[in-house]
């Protein structure tokens, strides 16, 4: 699997149940990895993160081995963990407290971040974007020749 790496945007849309179409180019990869099952958890940037099962048992396995101190980061990524699985259309359903969290409702933006995928609300999205485009160049992204 470290092969496997999501990439891109993909503006997309809920339908009324909460659920979404994952774009053939990342179904077709989870098909190759043979992964059906993924995990819908809680972000700190008001968004969803999206782990291919085999992923997110490495991150989870991780996480809950922090000490104490990170108690209420894994009660927000570990707590919150929804199982799900791609629909024989390819669609993802997402809890109603998911969405809600994210502020998701209808146009959300699908972020494909190398082993897993972020799920914004589009205009908070935009927004999150035009805020680090303003900001200053952390001191870790200095060295990175563009």
């Amino acid at each position: 699997m470290a092969n496997i790496v999501f990439q891109g945007p993909a503006a997309l849309t809920l339908d009324g149940k909460g659920r979404f179409a994952l774009p053939s180019r990342h179904r077709e990869l989870l098909t190759a990895m043979g992964v059906s099952q993924l995990t819908l958890t809680k972000n700190l940037g008001r968004s969803l993160l999206i782990y291919p099962r085999p992923e997110w048992e490495q991150f989870r396995d991780r996480l809950a081995a922090l000490p104490a101190e990170a108690n209420a980061y894994k009660r927000l990524l570990l707590g919150n963990a929804t199982e799900v699985e791609l629909d024989a259309t390819g669609r993802l359903l997402v809890a109603p407290e998911l969405r809600k969290f994210a502020g998701l409702d209808r146009d959300v933006m699908l972020l494909g971040m190398g082993n897993h995928f972020e799920l914004w609300d589009s205009t908070q999205h935009d927004e999150a974007e035009a805020r680090l485009l303003e900001a200053e160049l952390p001191e870790s992204m200095k060295n990175l020749s563009f």
